[in-house]
């Protein structure tokens, strides 16, 4: 188990934050970062993934569940001034729509939301599409008669996300990798600026933006597309402001 940074500003402290798929790769990130700030954590993953957090058994609360189950979400959120919830099109079931439905109804009235996607889902539909993306969701839809995924829920729950009048970020994300963080990743409204064209985040980045943009209120009600900070594209960005 890794100790907490004593150097990391303790904006969590007093405070409970529920993460939804804690025992993902991007959700073991988001526990950690919560920790390292203080938040007391619990975490929501499906019965067979449980031993994933093990690392983490004596600092978190663990329940185990399906993340579209109501009665798991309610019992999770309970009290909870923060809900983040990682969306995945796993099955035919309405997971993501499922897990974003039930969080939208249980969570405190105030509660920060914060729900993860790719840069497939449009707010507003001004953004602007490569052919790799395009192929990539066609792709997903097709493996839909494979009855392992199911992309266009995750549209379902985003259109529930934004309708929603709760205090929703949703995060959506480039390509991902591992390695050691690079630092809070930059974001803009619409994919096809410029700023993403590097199209690449590390996990552990995209994991501290989620729980960084709990208490950026500036954030309330946006669906920002994030990109590493230390890429080529975000560095040329940043060069040109100056």
């Amino acid at each position: 188990m890794e100790p907490s940074n004593p150097i990391v500003p303790q904006t969590g402290a007093g405070k409970r934050m529920c993460i939804v798929g804690a025992s993902g790769k991007l959700g073991r990130y988001m526990v950690r970062h919560a920790l390292d700030r203080g938040y007391e954590v619990v975490g929501v993953c499906r019965e067979k993934s449980v031993p994933k957090l093990a690392d983490y058994a004596d600092r978190i609360t663990v329940i185990g569940g399906d993340t579209n189950d109501r009665a798991v979400i309610a019992r999770a959120v309970e009290g909870c001034d923060a809900v983040l919830s990682v969306l995945v099109p796993w099955g035919v079931h309405d997971y993501s729509s499922g897990t974003a439905r039930a969080v939208i109804d249980y969570a405190k009235p105030d509660a920060r939301l914060v729900f993860s996607c790719g840069w497939h889902i449009t707010r507003d539909g001004r953004d602007t599409y490569s052919w790799k993306i395009k192929a990539a969701v066609a792709f997903a839809r097709f493996m839909r008669i494979t009855r392992l995924l199911d992309l266009d829920d995750q549209y379902r729950a985003a259109d529930l996300i934004f309708n929603s009048g709760t205090r929703w970020t949703l995060v959506r994300g480039s390509d991902l990798e591992e390695g050691p963080s690079e630092g809070l990743p930059v974001w803009t409204r619409h994919v096809g600026d410029p700023l993403l064209e590097s199209n690449m985040t590390r996990r552990i980045d995209f994991a501290l933006f989620m729980v960084e943009a709990v208490t950026d209120d500036s954030l309330v009600q946006e669906a920002p597309a994030i990109v590493g900070c230390r890429t080529p594209s975000a560095l040329a960005h940043a060069e040109k402001a100056i």
